[in-house]
């Protein structure tokens, strides 16, 4: 039976079309496999399924994922990354078994630090897969030498909206994603320039451990909701429920944006 294996165009230039034809006959194609963004079961031969290559320094991997999940690309990480990946894809994921949010920073621009912790949030009676994002310092406009904070008009001029209480999802912002890979958080996504490939808005130095429920919750909605709030509003909450609490301090003080983002490429 033929596989329903998708192989993107960018894929099939890093491992050549030789290998590419190979995966697509079944030569070198599992039929079944545990999906690198949700770790759940999956069949080539039963479902759409994605090849997904993992690019280090030196090295690389090639993985597979529901379709629905993720789309067939490459990802590039560093080679310290692409060795949790060989555990993870061999079926020992270095898991996180807390229950309070997890956090990790990442580079945006020259102006700031972002911090970015993950959890749940409870709206309408379920529970929502969310990223709560908060600079270390004031964020100016790009080319202004001004004291004042942008961030998030910044943000409301991407498209992210201003929420006064968590009462409602935010509304899906088109272009915007989030990259969850092997498991783990790998970056927050943005369109690229001029209709181009999406670029980076914010990536983590090493892979962001997420609970399973935090998993399980993104691959059932297929959707991660983004709150966004300026430098000391939020900050490092342990549990989830304090957390709750500073957004909807935040909120209510009008110091909050949201949004919905898709699952990196759905």
């Amino acid at each position: 039976m033929p596989r329903m294996l998708d192989v993107s165009d960018d894929v099939r230039a890093e491992i050549g079309d030789e290998e590419a034809d190979r995966l697509l006959a079944g030569g070198s194609t599992p039929g079944s496999y545990d999906c690198t963004s949700c770790r759940t079961p999956g069949d080539c031969e039963q479902e759409r399924t994605s090849t997904v290559l993992f690019v280090g320094d030196e090295t690389a991997v090639l993985a597979f994922a529901h379709a629905g999940c993720l789309p067939s690309q490459v990802v590039k990480v560093t080679e310290e990354q692409l060795q949790g990946a060989v555990k993870s894809i061999n079926g020992d994921p270095a898991r996180s078994q807390q229950p309070q949010p997890q956090q990790s920073e990442a580079a945006a621009g020259e102006q700031a630090v972002l911090g970015v912790t993950s959890g749940l949030v409870l709206i309408a009676d379920e529970l929502h897969p969310a990223l709560v994002v908060e600079p270390t310092a004031p964020i100016v406009r790009p080319g202004t030498t001004g004291t004042g904070d942008d961030f998030l008009p910044l943000l409301i001029e991407q498209g992210f909206t201003p929420v006064v209480e968590l009462s409602a999802v935010p509304t899906v912002l088109r272009g915007w994603s989030v990259l969850l890979a092997m498991g783990q958080l790998h970056a927050v996504l943005q369109p690229g320039t001029n209709g181009g490939r999406p670029v980076a808005w914010w990536q983590a130095h090493q892979p962001l451990q997420v609970t399973d429920g935090w998993r399980a919750a993104a691959a059932k909605q297929q959707q991660v909701l983004m709150f966004a709030a300026p430098v000391g509003t939020i900050g490092r909450q342990p549990r989830e429920d304090l957390l709750r609490e500073a957004l909807d301090r935040a909120a209510a003080h009008g110091q909050l944006v949201a949004a919905a983002l898709p699952l990196a490429g759905t």
